[in-house]
């Protein structure tokens, strides 16, 4: 029987670790360093940093781990994958080089580039003069990224020109590189696919919802929920997205030498001119994951395993299903997040826990983002009903959700 280490704290760390219980072959599922509401799903929490990787490495040995999934982008980014590899031990995740893809902008949009895989047109600064002068010589709207990991807070949309020097000052100040991309006009979707050399497993489509307030308005968080699948995103668009994006990137990895067993997260944008890449990311996404793995019917475990030794798992999704998820945060977020809320006690069990700590058996908000609940349905408008009849009858007046999640189907 399989023992799995799951790496990160979050809601979609404690998703994937709760669905490689569900395998037959899984005894025990520790989360480094985990957080305290994934007892309840009897996941075995670890007091590991995530970039702690000598001593992770020493856990898995000691603890006859079979298999590692890292979850978030920052020890990836930081090379966990080959700390874990040169200890010849099976994880799942990209190396430091290939992790590039997200880490570094400007890197991926070269790859775009010289794979020919469809993006906006873009120019990279480091600084201030050039960048105003290139700003001011497109029409706005236009976009401006840091580049680095930024927990996709990093990007801010200029329609006004008396916001552009300011916002170009600001990006470089704290990133020191940034890019200026022309504004892609359109609807945003997700796309993840799990990756094992040449061999692929395209998930379900999924829509997050990015910015903090209905109707998607105000600052952009980490996601305040997600719902999946996304009737609006047709089958005719995922073909053309797989032919025009997903085997462009497949078979730009495999000519620069970067292929992984791992994630590709595509953030699209279907444009006028047909899909477009917005971003890489070379993890699951937060919160798509919390809706996305609960629609796995085969075993997760045996996916994972399969695709580390470039072998096509055998894959079962459920069919007829919608499935919907709402974030909880805490008043402030994405800014300044007040701390230290108690949780209601009687949460119910289809939640996955995010920023939270316990005292005394009593759970307590430590963060931004608190917790996710999702639910499902045979229609969208039934999953959405559910989620939020559950939420309302919480406690939650020290909380804060957004109550359209799924909105633009609805």
């Amino acid at each position: 029987m399989a023992n799995v280490l799951v790496i990160g704290s979050g809601a979609r760390e404690h998703a994937i670790a709760a669905t490689m219980l569900k395998s037959p072959q899984v005894t025990n599922v520790y989360c480094a360093p985990g957080n305290p509401g994934m007892k309840k799903d009897n996941i075995q929490i670890v007091d590991i940093d995530e970039m702690d990787f000598p001593n992770l490495v020493e856990f898995a040995k000691e603890h006859l781990v079979d298999l590692t999934f890292v979850g978030p982008e920052v020890p990836l980014s930081k090379g966990i994958v080959d700390a874990f590899i040169a200890a010849r031990l099976r994880v799942f995740g990209p190396d430091e080089s290939a992790a590039r893809l997200e880490s570094d902008k400007t890197f991926a949009k070269g790859f775009m580039a010289r794979n020919n895989i469809p993006t906006a047109q873009f120019k990279t600064f480091t600084t201030f003069d050039d960048a105003e002068k290139y700003a001011e010589s497109l029409s706005l709207p236009l976009v401006v990224k840091e580049n680095g990991l930024a927990a996709g807070k990093g990007v801010t949309i200029v329609k006004d020109s008396a916001d552009l020097a300011a916002t170009i000052q600001h990006a470089l100040d704290k990133a020191g590189e940034i890019l200026i991309e022309e504004f892609l006009e359109g609807e945003e979707f997700s796309l993840m696919l799990f990756v094992g050399g040449d061999k692929k497993v395209v998930f379900p489509i999924s829509q997050d919802h990015k910015k903090i307030y209905e109707g998607e308005t105000g600052p952009n968080t980490g996601g305040m929920g997600a719902y999946s699948p996304v009737p609006h995103i047709t089958q005719d668009v995922l073909d053309v997205t797989v032919q025009k994006i997903v085997n462009p990137t497949m078979a730009g990895l495999a000519k620069e030498d970067l292929e992984f067993a791992g994630i590709i997260y595509i953030g699209c944008m279907l444009t006028k001119q047909g899909p477009k890449v917005i971003e890489y990311n070379l993890r699951l996404g937060d919160p798509e994951t919390q809706v996305l793995l609960p629609q796995l019917k085969s075993d997760f475990y045996q996916m994972t395993s399969d695709l580390i030794d470039h072998q096509m798992p055998k894959v079962e999704w459920q069919e007829g299903e919608f499935y919907l998820g709402v974030m909880v945060s805490a008043p402030g977020y994405p800014t300044s997040p007040k701390q230290h809320i108690a949780l209601p006690d009687d949460l119910p069990r289809n939640i996955f826990y995010a920023g939270v700590t316990e005292e005394d058996g009593k759970l307590y908000s430590s963060g931004g983002r608190i917790f996710t609940l999702y639910n499902h349905a045979s229609t969208l408008e039934c999953a959405q009903a559910k989620v939020y009849a559950e939420l309302s009858r919480l406690d939650l007046s020290g909380f804060y959700y957004r109550k359209d999640i799924g909105f633009r189907d609805l």
